[in-house]
Order: C-alpha cells, then structure tokens, then sequence
C-alpha cells in the first residue's frame, strides 16, 4: 500500500492553506502574546506583523499594508479586513493594558480597566479567527460580537462587546454593495453608541459612551473622505474627545485622569487606523494619579464586609430569560447596586443569552435577583478592596535577579534536556500543564524580561490568564504561542541575551513564523482527510492541523511527509523524534534526504514525546 498524499499539482492551494494554517491555528494572547506567523507589537499573528514586525503582506510602521486603500480609491470592508482589526485591537489592548488599568478610578477605581478590555477582545478575536477561512463578513462582525458578550469582564468589557455588536447590526441591516469602509464606520459607531447606552442604567458623560458618540458624528461627517482620511479623522477627534473627559466627569477631575474605558476604545480606532494605512498613530502615555490601583479611603487591610459601599462585583450569564424579566431584573439591580449593564446576544427568543454585570453592597442578593429570571452561569463575584490590595503586591516585590529568560513547555524526557541546553527554563507538558505551573515557572526565573513558548500545550485564554498573573512593575512577559517544539527551537536559535528585549523578541517571533512544521501521529479512528479516508492504525502526516498523507508504516509516511514540506524549499531539516517511533523510519529519512536533497542539513534529536511519532521543521 501506497502512501496517500494530497496532489500537489492539483490541489497546491489545499497544501498552501494548510501551511498557513499549520503557523497560524495556535493559540491567541492575550498580554504580549505571538500567534504562529503573524507579529503584533511584541507578538506574532498568521502573517502579520505589527510594530516594526512583518506582517505578511503588510507592514505597521511606514511600509506596505497588504491591500491597503490607495489614493482615489473606496476600501470595501472584507471578512480578512474585520480579522485583522480585530486582532490588531486585541494586542493593542493587551499592550495598553497597565496603561489603562492605571487609569481606572470610575465607576471604581479596581484598576482593572484595561485587564477586562484586553481579555473580552481576545476572546471576540479568537472566536473570528477560528471560524472558516470562507466565513463571510456578517458571520465573521457577529461571531465578534457573540463571543465578546458572553466572555466580557467587567463593565468596560461589557461596553466593548456592544461596540462590536453595533458593528456587526450595521453589517446585517446593509443594503448591497453598501457596505463600504466608510458605512460601517458611520454606522456601526452609530449603533455602538445606541446598544452601549441601552446598556448601561445611568449613562454619564465624560465616560467611552461620550468619546464614541464622537467618533461616531466625526465618521458620518468624514463619510467621503478617502479610507485613510476618514478613519484618522475618527481616531485624532476620539483623542480629543478623550482629553476633554477629566473636565467632564468630577471623578475624573478629582483624580486628575482621562476615562479609562475611553482610552481603551481609542485603542480600537487607533487599531483600525494602522490596518486600513499601515501606519500606527502616535499617542502620549495617559498616566493615571492612582498608580497600581486601589480606592482612597481603603486601606490595604481593608475587608470586603458588606458595607454600605458599593464593595463587589458581580457578573453572571443569563439564559432563558423573556424580556420582562430582564426588565425585572434590571430594575432590582438598580435598587441594591449601581453600574448596571445587562447586554444580550445576537440570539432571539428562549435561546438568548443575556450577560449581566452590577457593583453592589449585596452580592447575595444580586445572585439570587438573576436565579429568578433564568438560568445562570459562570458567575463571577469579586471584592474591590481585595482586588486593590492584589493589585499593589507587585509594588514590593525585590529588583529581579536576571534581566532576561525563555520558558518552554516541552513534552518528552529528551526535549526537556534539549531546551535545557539550549537556555529555556522548561516546563514538562507530558501530562498536560495548568495556569499555575506555568505561572510558577516563569516567577523562579527571578527575570524582569520573561518569553514564553507554550508549543501549543494551553489555549489563549490561559496563556492571557497567566500573563496577567504574573506581570508586575518588576516583570514583563511576552508570550510566543508556537505550535510545536519544532518551531520553538528555531527562535531559541537566534535568542540573543545581548539584544534589547524587544528586539529579542521579534528575531525569536520571526524565527519560529518561519519554520514551517509538520508531525507524524497514529489514527485513532476512522476518519475524511484531505488525503482520503483513514483507518484505525494508519500513520498519519500532518501539516500544522491538516492530515496531508496517509501511509501504512513510520517509514512510507514520514518521507511522503518531507518531500510534500520541501516542495516549498528548504534548507535545514529538523526532527524531534518521539518515544514511539521507529528507528527505520529516522534512518530512512535520513538516507532518503542524502539521495534526494543533496545540500540540505538534517538534524535528528531524540526527543521523546508520547503524542507526535515525529515533528519536522523546515527552515
């Protein structure tokens, strides 16, 4: 029997596609977070690049933007155009994230503005991302919206989840051929502004509902200005209306301070002008009078007793609710707490799910309030004080040891020993790895500058979750979510303690984008593949996530697997052999590059992971 391989004459798009896939598919980040080939700020995206780092086809920062608007032209919204905002404005708030949490003193200063901004735009990001790459536009602007309604956190989260479903409301309601860069700006700020405020029990001004209306009056004033024209007339007047916010809302006045929440919002219009020109605008840094957080007038023992302050947080989804219980509910809410916001999603009728988020003094009651509208999940209740307090623990801790490290998650006995040597601190994922190993590992490296590799061990929310865990003033973490060792150990090839951390980074996020990676695995069970129909026991090869080749043995499917990787090119060949795989197979895949690919280096490491028979990386 013959090894099945995708033809790639016939079928060379399936193979780029997988490719792509293969360097893209990993996990999203959240804080300093670098997805497959693509590089934001510090972080890498699919082929993009943010910053000073390549992005594919486009370039942030003066150079190239793919197919950016020319001169003279009108920009159609796509699908891919909506992505890339999206992921652009989840990194731009995850690197905003200290600036804004400092900002935050209304409704409670809990410094977690920017936390709750960052991590309800990545999750809206990585739910787009992993629809198909056919998905058109409406499915792509409303599955933002869904997943960032049902994964907001707090009430800035909550505010931002309606920006997305005004967006995703003007791309439903537009007529055809309407929808232009120019409509969607106009008219999904429009309708941001309408669902943000319907939201929201008591609208203030001074707050992001009064910067997006702004916005929103400065885009249909703009509306046939040229796409980049328009987009940074948005952006400069949102500025504007930012600083005018301290004068607007004494709470604000007070602390001397923009809104929080409206310098987040600035960062998705800041977002979208970088993807539309290729050039990121330039702000100042807003520095906040409340550093590290934490409430006057609570003092670092204070405790959450239930006083007649508005002292918790609760937030809860809701579904099943009819829409006379929502008003129910929204009207006890407003009787034992403030800074009510109840949002619902895109669904209708039984189905909808509604999020629900209140500061009270009664989280008792504002738990119960919910039970007797529908059914509840994932609740969350915090307490300000405490979360102050947490907030201000950094602010102790001792000048770090080292000013740099790399922790990799690894799997196998002999991968642990390679990346020893290679210099990572390394974390064994054999059995799979939590948050908090992960969080532990990187504070024993007692280094101010920490990249992480997770090789495709955790998911984005937990790669979010831990990065927000353990930055402090003291700490930055950048994290590389590489797909596999394999590309993993081509960025620890060119890490350089001696380059600034920076500039560090985006060599290693470079240099893992281009790997290209393949892997070996055993079928479990019957299954369609690109490459045909598996049985049980087959040995499948695979690029990135796509089953390519279908082979008998170790042997027939990992040298159908080198040459489909090499068709592309290549000049160095690296194998992670796993514990499983067979001796054979490595030496005739050694003897099969000699014959057939003179010229091209080939490495083999024993490296002992359990899941993949094989990785193979391609540099």
């Amino acid at each position: 029997m013959l090894a099945r391989v995708v033809d790639a004459r016939c079928r060379w798009e399936v193979v780029v596609a997988a490719f792509d896939r293969g360097m893209t598919d990993g996990v999203g980040a959240e804080g300093g977070v670098v997805h497959g080939n693509q590089a934001h700020g510090n972080q890498t995206h699919g082929n993009q690049a943010h910053g000073n780092q390549a992005h594919g086809n486009q370039a942030y920062g003066g150079t190239t933007h793919g197919n950016i608007a020319r001169a003279g032209t009108t920009q159609t919204m796509s699908p891919a155009l909506l992505r890339d905002w999206a992921e652009a404005s989840a990194d731009g708030l995850d690197a905003a994230r200290g600036e804004i949490n400092d900002l935050n003193v209304f409704p409670i200063p809990d410094s977690d503005t920017g936390s709750n901004m960052a991590y309800t735009m990545r999750a809206a990001a990585d739910a787009a991302a992993a629809l198909p790459l056919d998905a058109d536009i409406a499915a792509v602007a409303r599955t933002l919206a869904d997943a960032a309604v049902g994964a907001a956190r707090g009430n800035s989260g909550i505010i931002l989840s309606q920006v997305l479903v005004g967006v995703a409301d003007a791309v439903e309601v537009a007529a055809p051929g309407e929808l232009s860069l120019s409509y969607l700006a106009s008219a999904g700020l429009r309708l941001a502004g309408l669902a943000a405020r319907r939201a929201v029990s008591e609208p203030r001004e001074g707050t992001v509902l009064t910067v997006i209306s702004v916005a929103a009056a400065t885009a249909s004033a703009h509306a046939d200005d040229l796409p980049g024209d328009l987009v940074r007339a948005v952006a400069d007047r949102a500025a504007e209306a930012l600083d005018r916010t301290t004068d607007q809302l004494p709470e604000l006045a007070s602390a001397g301070v923009v809104d929080a929440g409206a310098r987040g919002f600035l960062v998705l219009l800041d977002s979208l002008v970088a993807v539309i020109t290729g050039v990121s605008a330039r702000r100042r840094r807003y520095r906040g009078s409340l550093m590290g957080g934490g409430r006057p007038g609570h003092p670092d023992d204070a405790t959450c007793s239930g006083s007649s302050e508005m002292d918790f947080e609760v937030m809860y989804l809701l579904d099943g609710a009819a829409g006379e219980h929502i008003g129910v509910l929204r009207d006890e809410l407003d009787q034992i707490g403030d800074a009510v916001v109840i949002v619902g999603d895109s669904s209708s009728g039984d189905g909808e799910r509604f999020s629900v988020h209140v500061h009270t003094s009664e989280p008792g009651k504002a738990v119960q309030a919910g039970v007797a509208a529908g059914q509840m999940s994932d609740i969350r209740i915090s307490c300000f004080a405490l979360d102050a307090i947490r907030s201000q623990v950094d602010s102790a801790e001792p000048p770090p040891r080292y000013k740099r490290a790399i922790v990799a998650v690894v799997k196998g006995q002999g991968a642990a020993a390679l990346f020893a040597d290679a210099g990572a601190a390394v974390v064994r994922a054999d059995g799979g790895v939590s948050t908090d190993i992960l969080a532990q590992a990187i504070r024993e490296t007692d280094a101010a500058h920490v990249i992480v590799m997770a090789n495709g061990a955790m998911t984005s929310q937990d790669l979010v979750s831990v990065a927000a865990d353990v930055r402090s003033q003291q700490r930055s973490v950048v994290s590389l979510p590489t797909l596999s060792m394999a590309q993993c150990l081509a960025a620890l090839a060119v890490h350089d303690p001696g380059e600034s951390a920076d500039a560090d980074a985006y060599a290693m996020a470079e240099a893992a984008a281009g790997a290209r990676w393949g892997s070996l695995r055993r079928a479990e069970g019957r299954m369609m593949t690109l490459a045909g129909t598996c049985e049980v026991g087959d040995i499948l090869g695979l690029i990135g996530s796509e089953v390519l080749v279908i082979a008998p043995d170790h042997t027939e499917a990992a040298t159908a697997l080198l040459d489909l990787m090499l068709a592309t090119g290549g000049e160095m060949v690296t194998v992670l052999a796993g514990s499983e795989v067979d001796d054979a197979a490595l030496d005739a895949l050694a003897e099969h590059v000699r014959r057939n690919y003179a010229g091209i280096e080939l490495s083999v490491y024993a490296t002992g992971q359990g899941d993949d028979l094989i990785q193979v990386g391609i540099e």
